[in-house]
């Protein structure tokens, strides 16, 4: 199914984004950075009213705006909660995103949210309980949902597809976009001992509407190989920036977002990565396609 594009003052430029975090609402009101866009979480505005609202309101009048969400538990093995996606699209009819994304996992259960985002296996129940979820997200939203490859730290042995022919099949059976997460891709990779250049190599590239970057903490597990963990507090390392140079060679310029959602750094360091991923990304250009509009 096709759906609307948004105006052109709502679209996300093929630029460098920030996480839009609350320690940075004085500095980005007071200062208006040259900065792309900002995401915000879903979840961190479904209330009336407050402060985050009018902060957030006065930044969406000067920045176009993407929507992350993270709870609604795509993946899960039950139906989805739709006063959830209620909330989502009064929060989506209040800020006209340019971009609204989802992750490939479930967090819900009998007794409640779970605390974390967790794996599915990729099997033909699977696919066809996520292909049934985001449909019906996208026809209560009335917009194109993204959905997010996952960091993960297991497998499953009942699994039937690669990951990247999971989600290739997920969005050409729901017309729905994809985010590439290269941390995810490399922190995956890493764990699962794939080869990330050929999982960027074999993904679904002309899906991609969004990209995101961010930082991950190595430790090692009872085997002593090396186990990493995606974090979001640091810097993104080397290898990262690798398999995004690698990745925007082949996409094209896309907006990509820097996320850094604990220990949050001070605004100059995240104007830094976002100008870095700028910088790499037209400096890799394999030629101008137009901005990806989702909602």
């Amino acid at each position: 199914m096709a759906f609307p594009s948004s105006s052109s003052e709502d679209r996300i430029p093929a630029r460098g984004g920030v996480g839009l975090k609350a320690e940075h609402y004085r500095t980005i009101i007071d200062a208006s950075p040259d900065v792309g866009f900002f995401e915000v979480h879903a979840e961190n505005y479904m209330g009336a009213g407050g402060p985050p609202h009018r902060y957030l309101s006065a930044i969406r009048e000067r920045y176009p705006l993407s929507l992350h969400g993270v709870g609604l538990s795509i993946g899960a093995d039950r139906p989805l909660d739709k006063d959830h996606i209620g909330r989502l699209r009064r929060l989506i009819q209040r800020y006209r995103p340019g971009l609204f994304s989802e992750h490939l996992a479930w967090s819900s259960h009998d007794v409640g949210f779970l605390n974390d985002l967790l794996p599915v296996p990729y099997t033909a129940e699977t696919l066809n309980r996520v292909v049934e979820h985001i449909d019906q997200v996208q026809t209560a939203l009335g917009c194109q949902m993204l959905l997010e490859n996952p960091s993960t730290y297991i497998a499953f042995a009942e699994s039937t597809y690669a990951e990247t022919d999971f989600i290739a099949e997920v969005a050409r059976r729901t017309g729905c976009g994809l985010l590439l997460d290269v941390n995810n891709v490399f922190v995956a990779s890493t764990n699962q001992q794939w080869d990330p250049v050929a999982y960027i190599q074999g993904y679904p590239l002309a899906r991609v509407r969004e990209i995101h970057l961010a930082g991950n903490a190595r430790e090692v597990d009872e085997a002593a190989r090396p186990l990493l963990i995606d974090t979001h507090d640091r810097p993104v390392e080397a290898a990262v920036w690798d398999l995004f140079a690698l990745a925007v060679r082949l996409t094209g310029p896309v907006p990509t977002l820097i996320e850094w959602d604990t220990q949050v750094p001070a605004w100059s360091m995240l104007a830094r990565e976002a100008e870095r991923a700028e910088t790499i990304m037209y400096a890799n250009q394999s030629g101008i396609r137009p901005h990806a509009v989702a909602c």
